[in-house]
């Protein structure tokens, strides 16, 4: 845990995709993994954007701006593509999608900073309104609060003391709630990710691509990897495959989302194989790669759905 997490930090590796028009929140509903319809405007959500088979291709904090106006955050390397495919399936309906990052401002929000710009915490996913400026609640880190405020171009950016980017980064992988990126494309159901216990999966909406497969992992008992908080001595990057010595010919999960520690090493989101987590002694890269030492998650894996 570090004392020094709080301020303001630009956030540059995110992207906005804006669906505007009459039938914008209800195409996202059919899209998403979300509950979009039943969406306030004082609440977010975590949500993915999956293939038909169920894997993931984006992930998103979206919320509506307005009954007819919804903005998805999102890896900015996962826009351009997502933003593709998504459009994709508008057809007939009555809603616009558009990459409206060059519009907006983004910026991370920890500590007591939050106080200062937006009255108080709450909880996760709860959402206000500043005149144009959109506050998101998000999961705490390191036992203290975060924010994600999102606001136009042109109005005033949040002031406060800064923070290194690179502790933001920290922060979110802290949190356990991992952002998908571009190396992960198509890798996993949300499960993998914990999705269904960070409140990112809704399984009493309708149908979206892959529901099926979601739905058979939660309630067949067919989730076989979840993912875990991890710390190496030395530097980790994303899809990176990790081993276990019961099988040292295949990898037994991945390297999701990672960040320099400030105390040094590096810690990461990885996603793994139930049996090789119990098990222990896990190596990155290879067999005998540095080792991967597993640390407690910050919520509780969610049995009841």
């Amino acid at each position: 845990m570090t004392s020094n997490f709080h301020g303001i930090a630009p956030l540059n590796h995110l992207g906005v995709i804006r669906a505007e028009g009459e039938d914008a929140v209800k195409f996202l509903h059919g899209q998403l993994t979300h509950d979009f319809a039943l969406l306030g405007i004082d609440h977010a959500r975590l949500t993915a954007f999956l293939s038909a088979k169920g894997r993931m291709q984006a992930s998103f904090i979206g919320f509506k701006r307005s009954p007819t106006e919804v903005w998805l955050v999102c890896s900015r390397d996962l826009l351009a593509p997502t933003l593709k495919r998504l459009s994709m399936f508008v057809m007939r309906a009555k809603a616009r999608l558009t990459d409206a990052t060059a519009e907006i401002q983004l910026f991370g929000l920890a500590g007591s900073t939050i106080e200062t710009i937006a009255g108080s915490a709450k909880p996760a996913w709860s959402k206000t309104e500043f005149g144009h400026t959109t506050v998101v609640h998000l999961p705490p880190a390191a036992g203290q609060p975060r924010a994600l405020w999102v606001a136009p171009l042109g109005e005033t950016a949040p002031a406060g003391p800064e923070l290194d980017p690179a502790l933001w980064a920290w922060g979110e992988v802290q949190s356990g709630v991992a952002t998908l990126t571009a190396p992960l494309v198509d890798a996993f159901v949300p499960q993998m990710l914990n999705y269904e216990s960070v409140d990112g999966v809704s399984f009493k909406k309708g149908c979206y691509p892959g529901q099926e497969v979601v739905a058979r992992s939660q309630f067949r008992g067919a989730i076989k990897r979840r993912a875990y908080l991890a710390h190496a001595d030395t530097e980790l990057a994303v899809g990176t495959d990790i081993f276990s010595p019961a099988d040292s010919e295949q990898a037994c999960g991945t390297v999701v989302q990672t960040a320099p520690a400030p105390e040094g090493g590096w810690d990461a989101i990885v996603s793994l194989q139930i049996t090789a987590a119990e098990q222990g002694a896990l190596h990155v890269g290879a067999p005998g790669g540095p080792p991967l030492a597993l640390g407690a998650l910050p919520y509780t894996l969610r049995e009841d759905i």
